[in-house]
């Protein structure tokens, strides 16, 4: 039977993300022994928070120098709570603080480790992970002999676990820190104020932006900045994530007008992200394989573009609407803001 360890860290507020809820939502469903370890300057109330999740224990490391993502310290603390624990399978969330330092945790422990994990399944006593190749054009369903077993779940692929919160005891974890180790310091964060804000992860719909809107409209001038203004309007006023197609993102080396929110962290499909999104809306884009391959995860495609026979209407979105995006949008704002 496996020992299966379910490893997290705080986030600013001391409680624990959604990712690391879906990763003991996943590990729940596997059988086995449960223990829970948690990185942060408290993890206490992150303990608290799922006591009744049924781990046979809660380990944690704690002080003020896990309080912030630093490798050294991290991969200490993540080692020393895997000996501790006793683990055969670890799962964590695939956060970027643990995505640094998993594989070298790993290796210090002598097992394997597997990231861009999509799925965690048990059979008769033995588990299984799926993990996509190849542009996530062709799925895997991967096991391993060797032990540990680190696991790095992605976001947004399972059920994150609910339950009621309580109070449990969390065993201390000693780990022993040189001063070498921490010498990075984290002395700020630099972020965009939340209105700016155009990638969000857990956003219920996903707007794609495509090249079209920057092309020569009907009046054969470009309308750049109205694009602009109802892409972000739209933003503002549902709060939905934003996306691009490769072409889009490439314009300027084309010596094309850009729309300049947009860089290549928006880029979606077959050389950028492939999101998760509930829902998504296309605009002004072809619906290619090389975008929409990007799309296979959403759950409910749809697109405007005002080619009836573009690649969206080949089975690649639930409805199509053959239309002009600036007069769409521009309806479409002007009701969202009186809903507001």
């Amino acid at each position: 039977m496996e020992t299966i360890l379910v490893l997290a860290h705080t986030e600013t507020d001391g409680l624990l993300a959604k990712a690391a809820l879906e990763a003991l939502g996943a590990a729940k469903t596997l059988g086995g022994t449960l223990i829970v370890g948690l990185v942060g300057e408290n993890v206490q109330s992150s303990a608290n928070s799922i006591a009744s999740c049924g781990a046979a224990k809660f380990l944690g490391v704690t002080g003020p120098d896990f309080g912030q993502a630093r490798y050294a310290t991290d991969a200490a603390a993540a080692e020393a709570i895997c000996k501790a624990a006793g683990a055969t399978v670890v799962i964590a969330p695939a956060t970027s603080r643990w995505n640094r330092v998993l594989a070298g945790v790993a290796h210090r422990l002598g097992g394997r480790a597997d990231t861009h994990v999509t799925a965690i399944t048990a059979a008769n006593g033995v588990v299984s992970v799926n993990r996509w190749y190849y542009r996530q054009r062709m799925e895997a369903v991967l096991q391993r002999t060797q032990r540990p077993w680190v696991i790095a779940l992605e976001a947004g692929c399972c059920e994150a676990w609910k339950g009621s919160a309580g109070s449990t005891t969390v065993e201390a974890v000693a780990v022993s820190l040189t001063d070498a180790s921490k010498q990075t310091t984290v002395t700020g964060i630099r972020a965009p104020a939340a209105d700016q804000q155009t990638i969000r992860p857990d956003a219920k719909l996903l707007l794609v932006a495509g090249a079209g809107w920057t092309k020569t409209q009907p009046d054969g001038k470009t309308h750049t900045d109205d694009a602009e203004k109802l892409i972000l309007g739209f933003l503002r006023l549902t709060q939905a994530s934003l996306g691009s197609s490769k072409s889009l993102v490439d314009l300027s080396g084309e010596g094309q007008a850009v729309l300049p929110f947009m860089s290549h962290l928006h880029q979606i499909g077959q050389t950028g992200a492939t999101p998760r999104h509930p829902k998504g809306l296309s605009t002004c884009c072809h619906g290619e394989e090389p975008h929409t391959v990007g799309w296979r995860f959403v759950n409910e495609r749809r697109a405007i573009d005002l080619n009836p026979n573009c690649g969206w209407a080949r089975g690649k979105a639930d409805v199509l609407y053959v239309a002009d995006a600036f007069a769409v949008m521009t309806k479409l704002n002007e009701l969202l803001a009186t809903k507001k």
